[in-house]
């Protein structure tokens, strides 16, 4: 079944899960981009038996093009998520008499032993873009045009600015809903169970702050959520031409909606677009970046990382893997705590995987301790083992309150009691650099910084990154 169809699993099950992945780190994973043969896009993500499917859109532009030119869809699949096939187009804008370009962001969901592929595709009529329902018989096809003609146009009463990106998802008791939308204008509506027919007045949903594009729903343990990417400045990007990837959660498919934060960093092409799913009891996000050979921002590849949940049901952040997990920062996933931040600064500020262009760079939060003196501490810490073996710190210094510190030094736990990781390189103490504290590996559940300051000024972070070896 599909993405939402295991959050009977109970809690516990599923956090022990999780802390098998993490502890079996010799277990398989993809290499990012999975596919490097073709640029591929805007990726949705199915599970039918032991095989997830993906798909895609084709990036086609030229090297040095500066917009996007789409013909065709393209299926990837694998039964383990690490080795994925390129099961070749199997969709395209000509299976659409209809409509004459643009094979944008689309999203297949099953019925009734069939599979429906929502797709937006300019009309070549009134408007710019419509969401056509393709259909076949298995994951790969063939399909063909269900309904002749657009689901979802301009005329469509209340429909979005830019009708582009659905994603459809299927309740419990067996009914289907349709999200879709861009320009800031996130739209839903009922299908009727044929697939091919909206079931009632298109909404608008609430909640969903900073939305811009590509919706994606499903369910968990009772509750509904709604990845988007979004373009704010407000914690999600440092530039507007740039998007993450924020979350809401509901406890009704249609909301209203409360919104939980970020949970994908701004990826390497300007667009994001990002699916969640779970295989074989790990939960994966797919997205895209520019990360293949020749890539940019209309030569996009799919990547796939591992998604993990907190025990209330709130999302860690992605973390973020190009070529295998080697070098990871593994602070993005972590916990971070202090022995003081002062309470118009953010702690979170430290691991949001924030690039400073110096030590007084305020164009992002950041953690500052004033007006506490001496010795301070900042840790992480993650719900199952990581391996480390370096530590860097960007330190925040406002040529006010807060200046670099005199000292500082990392400490691991080792289960029982803090100790100095083994063959620990000294801790920098320079401004507008990365301070990088080297070390043999090793692998725990925490890991602290501990700052002392400078007679008569307090300490700050810009960011702290913790990597794998």
């Amino acid at each position: 079944m599909r993405r939402h169809r295991w959050h009977g699993r109970l809690p516990i099950v599923a956090a022990l899960a999780s802390l098998l992945v993490v502890v079996l780190a010799s277990g398989a994973r993809a290499a990012n981009p999975i596919i490097d043969t073709i640029y591929t896009a805007d990726p949705a993500a199915l599970v039918v038996g032991d095989t997830m499917y993906i798909y895609a859109g084709h990036d086609e532009a030229a090297p040095g093009a500066g917009n996007f030119y789409m013909r065709d869809w393209h299926v990837l699949s694998s039964t383990d998520a690490a080795g994925w096939t390129d099961n070749g187009a199997k969709l395209s804008v000509a299976d659409f008499a209809w409509a004459g370009a643009d094979a944008w962001a689309g999203e297949v969901e099953p019925r009734n032993g069939k599979y429906y592929w929502y797709v937006p595709v300019n009309g070549n009529g009134p408007g710019w873009m419509d969401i056509g329902v393709a259909v076949g018989d298995t994951p790969l096809g063939p399909f063909r045009d269900a309904k002749g003609g657009p689901l979802i146009s301009d005329g469509t009463p209340n429909s979005s600015p830019l009708n582009i990106d659905p994603t459809v998802f299927t309740d419990d008791d067996g009914q289907a809903y349709i999200y879709w939308g861009g320009y800031w204008g996130v739209r839903a509506a009922k299908l009727k169970s044929n697939m091919i027919e909206l079931d009632g007045p298109v909404i608008t949903p609430t909640g969903l702050a900073d939305y811009w594009e590509a919706p994606w729903m499903f369910k968990r343990n009772g509750v509904y959520y709604m990845v988007y990417a979004a373009n704010d400045t407000n914690g999600c990007v440092t530039s507007s031409s740039y998007a993450c990837q924020r979350y809401a959660t509901a406890s009704n498919p249609l909301g209203p909606w409360t919104q939980r934060g970020v949970i994908l960093d701004r990826v390497s092409s300007t667009t994001s677009h990002a699916a969640v799913v779970e295989f074989k009891g790990q939960w994966y996000m797919v997205y895209h970046t520019a990360d293949a050979p020749g890539g940019g921002d209309f030569r996009r590849s799919v990547a796939v990382d591992r998604l993990y949940f907190n025990a209330d049901g709130t999302i860690q952040k992605v973390v973020q893997t190009r070529g295998g997990a080697s070098g990871a920062n593994r602070a993005l996933t972590a916990t971070a705590s202090t022995s003081y931040v002062s309470p118009w600064e953010s702690l979170a500020a430290v691991n949001d995987g924030f690039t400073p262009a110096n030590s007084a760079d305020r164009a992002h939060a950041v953690y500052g301790n004033w007006p506490q003196q001496g010795a301070q501490w900042v840790q992480y810490d993650w719900p199952g083992p990581v391996t480390l073996n370096r530590v860097r710190a960007y330190w925040f210094d406002d040529d006010l309150g807060i200046d670099l510190p005199a000292s500082c030094s990392v400490r691991y736990w080792t289960g029982s009691a803090w100790q100095d990781p083994p063959g620990a390189g000294s801790c920098g103490v320079a401004g507008d650099t990365f301070n990088t504290v080297t070390f043999s590996p090793v692998t725990t559940t925490r890991i602290r910084l501990n700052i002392t300051a400078r007679s008569g000024y307090s300490t700050g972070l810009l960011e702290l990154q913790a990597l794998a070896p």
